[in-house]
C-alpha cells in the first residue's frame, strides 16, 4: 500500500496523476466496452453495430462514474450543474461514438480487417477523442 501512495505522490508531483488515472480507469472502460460487445456479437449473435451500442451505453455509464469520482474530481454545488456536466459528458460521447462507429464499419467493411483489430483501432480513437472533450470541455477546472 505505501508503495501506491508513493507512486501516487509522485505522479502528482509530476503533474501527471490525471492522465495516469484516467488511462487506468479508460483501460478498465475499454475492457467493459469490448467484453460486452463480444458478449452480445457472440453469445446473443447479435449484429456488430448493435452490440457496439449495447457496449458503447454500458462503458458510458461506467466512464462518467469513474471521470466524475476518481479522474478528475469533479465536485458539482448545484443541481443544474450536474446536470450541465452529465449532458455535455453524453454529447460527446455520442460524437465519439459516431467516431467509433464509423472507424468500426470502415475497418470492418473497406479495410476488411477482422472484428479484434477493428475494435482496437476504433477504441484507440474514441479514447484518445474522450479525454480530450473531458479535459477541456466537461470537467475542466474553473
Amino acid at each position: 500500500m505505501r508503495l501506491v501512495v508513493q507512486l501516487k505522490d509522485y505522479l502528482e508531483e509530476k503533474k501527471l496523476w490525471e492522465i495516469f488515472s484516467y488511462l487506468f480507469f479508460g483501460g478498465l472502460t475499454f475492457l467493459v466496452n469490448c467484453v460486452t460487445y463480444f458478449l452480445f456479437l457472440r453469445v446473443f449473435g447479435m449484429n456488430y453495430l448493435i452490440s457496439n451500442l449495447i457496449s458503447w451505453i454500458i462503458s458510458v455509464l461506467f466512464a462518467y462514474i469513474t471521470n466524475k469520482l476518481w479522474v478528475f474530481q469533479t465536485r458539482n454545488k448545484t443541481y443544474s450543474e450536474t446536470l450541465k456536466e452529465l449532458f455535455l459528458f453524453f454529447a460527446a460521447r455520442i460524437i465519439t461514438l459516431g467516431l467509433d462507429m464509423g472507424s468500426l464499419s470502415f475497418c470492418l467493411e473497406i479495410l476488411k480487417t477482422n472484428n479484434i483489430i477493428a475494435k482496437f483501432v476504433s477504441q484507440f480513437i474514441v479514447i484518445v477523442s474522450n479525454y480530450a472533450f473531458s479535459k477541456l470541455v466537461i470537467f475542466k477546472k474553473s
